[in-house]
């Protein structure tokens, strides 16, 4: 065995999907080693690229993204539709988002109760594709030192009191500090025993591109019947959910042409016929968070800590919130500066909204389900999301419009993400947070356009308001 005992990094991250590499980029700019371990020997895959690979994201995403100056890289939002779309494609009739595949439309939504999200903030979801995310994450990952070696999968690892060593097939390396990064099934969430509780499915998911002979028999947009769920979001690109407990998806049975067609015909009651299938994968509702994020020198980020269905494309978002809420705290214990206590905030502030989406995927589930009760919740839900005041309520809670810590009592703000103020000189808060570090500003010796009535604030390094004085 190759030993690297020699270099002492400050981080590994095992695991190079967008929340280890944002994670590794964040512990970067804050002068850190990092080393990243990928157990694929290639970041391509088709199932990273659209369709299958489509992610939305959500507020505090493209906010951290665009507190980072990584924002404007990305291209592909700009060149497709929104993909929960099926007829209508523009004006206040346009489908921006769903719960439960129940849609709510743009000109429902009143974006002025969301008082704190001002007119110079970024958008507050926007559509792109794993491929992309990580592509831009890499490249900036290369520009800040990140070494990031791939076919190196975690087997083992051991700690102490001052370092972890860990162990891939044929390499040792040693670190401050290891973080499991590395999804649903990760190894280091299962070598370091972390508990992993929570509900077992009720659907098994499909995510199949195939050529279909006669779609014309099929209802266009999300579809929920008596058996199940059927989605032909994009020509050829299909979803389904087969309420069978999961006993499929974890069967380790091959997905075949037959088996999507018998599935697929039994859920829609039709005959729709499939001709060819060129690719497929499985996935569940299962939903289980971590009850503990750390032992020791071993932390949990994105799904190596919490999974869910991705019903709402929330899966993505919760992990790199996890990223922005770890890296900052993960390097200033590095280098002695954290005040006692600041990392065990980790968990703490992320663990719960982590539950909150958890118990949002399962109300979904539960409103989509096969039966009369789950029928008649659906249509309630339907009625309520057609109203403004709904609509508004459902997209703020998807798009993450009012996801805070509670840092204590006080001003509303407090513990929100701060507004992207512009200043009178054109500048925006955002610009400020290029080089994650904690920002000072006072209103009256730098003047904005609307303070919302604010004289000082103190921003963390995520963005997160500390500290706020009034005008």
């Amino acid at each position: 065995m190759n030993n690297n005992d020699s270099v002492l990094y400050d981080v590994i991250i095992s695991g190079a999907g967008p929340v280890g590499l944002f994670l590794a980029c964040e512990v970067a700019l804050a002068k850190c080693s990092v080393l990243v371990l990928e157990k694929s020997d290639t970041a391509d895959s088709p199932l990273k690229k659209f369709p299958f690979g489509m992610r939305g994201l959500n507020a505090p995403s493209i906010e951290a993204l665009d507190r980072r100056g990584l924002l404007q890289e990305f291209e592909l939002h700009k060149r497709f539709k929104n993909p929960h779309q099926t007829s209508i494609t523009e004006g206040p009739r346009r489908q921006v988002g769903h719960f439960a595949g129940i849609p709510f439309l743009e000109g429902n939504i009143n974006t002025s109760q969301w008082k704190y999200h001002l007119p110079s903030s970024p958008p507050a979801s926007l559509m792109t594709e794993m491929a992309e995310i990580e592509t831009i994450l890499t490249r900036r990952a290369d520009s800040l030192g990140v070494i990031i070696k791939r076919g190196e999968a975690v087997t083992e690892f051991r700690q102490t009191e001052n370092e972890v060593t860990v162990q891939t097939d044929s390499h040792s390396y040693k670190s401050k500090w290891l973080v499991g990064c590395d999804g649903a099934r990760s190894s280091v969430r299962k070598i370091g025993r972390f508990e992993f509780a929570g509900t077992e499915p009720e659907f098994t998911g499909y995510s199949a591109q195939v050529d279909i002979v006669n779609p014309e028999v099929l209802s266009p947009g999300r579809v929920v019947t008596d058996k199940g769920m059927y989605l032909q979001s994009q020509p050829g690109y299909i979803n389904l959910q087969d309420f069978d407990k999961g006993s499929f998806h974890s069967s380790d049975k091959p997905i075949t042409l037959e088996h999507v067609q018998e599935v697929f015909r039994r859920i829609s009651n039709t005959d729709v016929t499939i001709s060819a299938l060129h690719m497929a994968t499985t996935w569940t509702d299962r939903a289980r968070q971590a009850t503990k994020y750390r032992h020791g020198r071993i932390l949990l980020a994105g799904d190596a800590a919490h999974i869910h269905s991705p019903l709402g494309g929330q899966g993505l978002n919760l992990g790199l919130g996890d990223a922005m809420n770890l890296g900052w705290k993960l390097a200033a214990t590095i280098h002695g500066t954290a005040a006692e206590g600041l990392l065990d905030t980790y968990q703490t502030e992320r663990q719960p909204i982590g539950m909150q989406v958890l118990d949002w995927s399962r109300a979904q589930v539960a409103i989509m389900s096969p039966g009369p009760s789950a029928r008649a919740l659906n249509a309630i839900f339907r009625d309520l999301i057609s109203t403004t005041d709904g609509a508004t309520y459902f997209a703020g809670r998807v798009w993450g419009i009012h996801t805070h810590y509670d840092l204590g009592e006080g001003h509303p703000l407090l513990g929100h993400s701060v507004p992207n103020f512009e200043f009178n000189d054109g500048v925006k808060m955002n610009d400020f947070l290029h080089a994650g570090k904690w920002i000072s500003i006072n209103f009256d010796s730098y003047p904005v356009k609307n303070s919302l009535g604010l004289a000082e604030l103190l921003i963390r390094p995520d963005g997160i308001i500390a500290e706020l004085k009034k005008a």
